[in-house]
């Protein structure tokens, strides 16, 4: 009896040691990168969101767009900087992410448009428990050729005409890529700037970089001639290399060989492309099938997220510009040929061929859909949503097959 005593009075005294507890390791911060020209920018106005509920298929998805008020929604765990440009000089734009990180006139402030970037931010945050920070830099109207060129491409291919007139001149050349490349540096090396959830004892991962380009090189007849019959070589090859050497200088110059990279190919003008936008398709997502980027290098086509119904009454509105143009020329067989109809005449011959062309129904549609040209799908949100989706989807995808970085 005794003993039983002692032996209580001691487990009171000297309680068994509990099993030590390991606390759960802190996960780094995962990078995006997102970079292109104007429709990497995006130019879709907020206005434009009604749409994207209109259909049952994307209404969940606006539904995770805005708050219960209608009001964008701001996303907690995802933080932004974004480089562009106004004017002839580069600024930033940083914060939580939300709508307003599309194009803008002041990098500085909400631009009342969206890009990829406001969907991609909100599916990678559904899916990964730890802070996101996206790292944008985007610039309208500009070149892989030239002004995105990268290390490894080379000189530019000047021509003597080139040279006399002063083009491409080529200091500039491959300016935009150094942009790119220093910015990124830069937000890594204080990254409590921009992202004030950032712990410095979990560190980063480099954990994507998303490529949306390709409008300029595509109408470029002088880099990228129309080839003769008898010429087997694809129009674009040149792109297919210069991007395929993007991709190797981007993960060499940040010092992240395996880094996902996920291809944006063109998709504007949808199911229906001529040759030259088909060839352009094909070059732009050659590079994902090389033997060196299988699992880690993907191409998604933003072709079938493009709006039909938009774009049908796009066609029609270019009949109508047509017809102005026509007017003005005195074009033999219309209405204007011999010149006599006013301003004011072909003012109201436009308004009625317009309203012919045009139904009320097909004018609402486009208001509350569209509110940009066909180059930048049509400034459509719900194209634009669908596209970052797919991108972060695809990025998730590719961090599965991608082996983590070594510490």
């Amino acid at each position: 009896m005794k003993t039983s005593v002692l032996l209580f009075a001691a487990a009171l005294l000297f309680p068994l040691a509990s099993p030590a507890i390991t606390p759960p390791a802190k996960t780094p911060l995962k990078i995006f990168i997102l970079a292109g020209q104007s429709n990497m920018e995006g130019h879709a106005k907020i206005e434009t969101f009604d749409h994207i509920g209109d259909d049952p298929a994307t209404a969940p998805l606006l539904k995770k767009m805005r708050n219960a008020d209608g009001t964008p929604r701001v996303c907690d765990h995802v933080w932004i900087s974004y480089l562009t440009a106004k004017g002839d000089s580069n600024g930033e734009g940083f914060g939580k992410l939300t709508a307003g990180y599309g194009s803008r006139r002041d990098p500085a402030t909400d631009g009342g448009k969206i890009g990829p970037e406001f969907t991609f931010g909100l599916t990678i945050d559904e899916s990964l428990k730890e802070p996101v920070l996206l790292i944008k830099t985007a610039w309208g109207g500009k070149s892989l050729a030239y002004d995105f060129r990268p290390p490894n491409a080379g000189p530019f291919p000047r021509t003597a005409e080139d040279i006399e007139k002063g083009r491409y001149p080529e200091a500039q050349c491959g300016q935009y890529y150094r942009l790119m490349i220093e910015h990124v540096r830069r937000v890594l090396a204080d990254i409590p700037r921009v992202c004030p959830a950032y712990d410095p004892n979990a560190g980063f991962e480099l954990a994507g970089f998303i490529w949306l380009q390709g409008w300029n090189d595509m109408v470029d007849r002088n880099t990228y001639p129309i080839p003769k019959k008898d010429d087997p070589t694809p129009r674009y090859a040149n792109y297919s290399r210069w991007l395929a050497d993007l991709i190797r200088d981007v993960r060499y110059d940040l010092h992240a060989p395996a880094l996902p990279f996920v291809i944006g190919v063109m998709g504007v003008g949808g199911a229906h492309p001529n040759e030259h936008v088909t060839a352009f398709r094909l070059a732009m997502a050659a590079p994902a099938a090389l033997p060196e980027f299988r699992g880690n290098v993907a191409a998604v086509q933003t072709a079938p997220f493009w709006d039909e119904q938009l774009g049908a009454i796009a066609d029609k509105h270019d009949q109508v510009r047509q017809m102005a143009y026509l007017l003005k020329s005195k074009s033999k067989g219309h209405p204007n040929s011999d010149g006599s109809m006013t301003d004011a005449q072909q003012r109201d011959y436009l308004r009625d061929f317009e309203a012919k062309l045009i139904s009320p129904a097909e004018a609402a549609l486009w208001k509350r859909g569209a509110s940009n040209a066909g180059y930048h799908y049509l400034g459509c949100a719900k194209t634009f949503a669908l596209i970052g989706q797919a991108f972060a989807q695809t990025a998730l995808q590719l961090r599965q097959n991608t082996p983590p970085p070594t510490p």
